[in-house]
């Protein structure tokens, strides 16, 4: 009867959170079966940093632990309830670097304060024209920069809320553009039944515009002409709702295996799948799959290894992806934990 109650509340969350009247511009909840690629800005919020979550399909929502986690649900970073900090990196296509931070520090009585900070740089790259395709002697960059705070809560043993203020700025050729955003997230664990859910709105805000000029050449004429006034760029708003389940295997081992229903506002819905194998706690074996995008046809894997290091607990993870036809990419990360709470 007491698992029967638990698994009644959890549907009523997840009636409650998927029956919101949220129709707002950045379009909250986007309706289901349309595809708007291209019509949202700030890629840099929709990139993985964090090995794990691409190891397991970004499934992660629900179980996230790590201080990584509150990246993709702020309601995530009290649950460790330990001081936790992550560094992050990856070469990405074009060699594109990014890298990544996450800091986590309890504060007791059930709350927790987390930090975060997600860089892309793209080194330099040709300046091309139309009539210099193969490019002008000139050089520009582009880099974007993610500073959030995060504020969590656990209102109970089982459950806990969170929210993160993110801010970013987006620079490129003379332009820039800056806002800030908010994440929302809740979590629920199904009491002792191994079942646990996570949902989190991520990037909501209002839209903004390019800053600056830049000179262009004109098109069947001749000289240039100077840019300043530029279109509105929509945040990458994200719906995320995922369901967790784990199961022991044995004295040693156990699995965790999530689905995730991801929703932006800037292509169509899709499924996330991912699965994670713990072995004495000490090697962690991960495969994920992308179910609804046409870039991924090929499982993600990882492999994470856990150890104690004096007052310290110390994860490897490796994440690979493999893109159809952009290639593949390799994440690496370091997560330190507190070993006392």
């Amino acid at each position: 009867m007491k698992n029967a109650a638990q698994l009644l509340r959890l549907g009523l969350l997840l009636s409650i959170f998927t029956s919101l009247p949220l129709t707002t511009q950045a379009q909250l909840v986007p309706s289901f079966g349309s595809d708007r690629v291209g019509t949202a800005g700030f890629q840099v919020l929709k990139l993985t940093f964090d090995p794990r979550a691409a190891a397991m399909g970004e499934a992660v929502v629900a179980n996230a632990f790590g201080p990584e986690g509150m990246l993709w649900n702020p309601a995530l970073a009290i649950q460790n309830g330990r001081a936790g900090l992550s560094l992050t990196q990856a070469n990405y296509y074009t060699d594109i670097q990014l890298v990544a931070a996450h800091a986590v520090i309890p504060l007791g009585s059930g709350k927790a304060l987390g930090m975060s900070l997600q860089n892309l740089d793209s080194g330099p790259m040709d300046v091309t024209t139309e009539f210099q395709p193969f490019g002008t002697g000139e050089t520009f960059g582009y880099t974007s920069l993610a500073a959030g705070l995060t504020w969590s809560q656990s209102l109970t043993n089982l459950f806990s809320y969170g929210l993160t203020a993110r801010y970013v700025r987006d620079a490129t050729a003379g332009l820039y553009t800056a806002n800030t955003f908010i994440d929302l997230g809740i979590y629920y664990r199904v009491g002792e039944t191994g079942a646990q859910m996570g949902v989190a709105i991520r990037n909501f805000g209002t839209d903004t515009a390019m800053s600056g000029e830049i000179e262009r050449p004109i098109i069947g004429g001749d000289g240039t002409t100077t840019e300043s006034s530029f279109a509105d760029i929509a945040p990458p708003t994200l719906f995320l709702m995922g369901l967790t389940y784990t199961r022991a295997l044995g004295a040693d081992g156990s699995l965790q295996t999530s689905l995730q229903l991801s929703n932006p506002n800037d292509y169509a819905e899709n499924w996330n799948l991912g699965a994670e194998y713990r072995w004495r706690n000490t090697l962690l074996l991960r495969a994920g799959y992308r179910l609804g995008k046409e870039e991924f046809t090929v499982p993600s894997v990882g492999v994470g290894v856990h150890t104690a290091a004096g007052p310290l607990a110390v994860q490897f993870d490796l994440g690979t992806t493999v893109h159809n036809h952009l290639g593949t990419i390799h994440r690496f990360g370091i997560t330190l934990t507190s070993l006392s709470r």
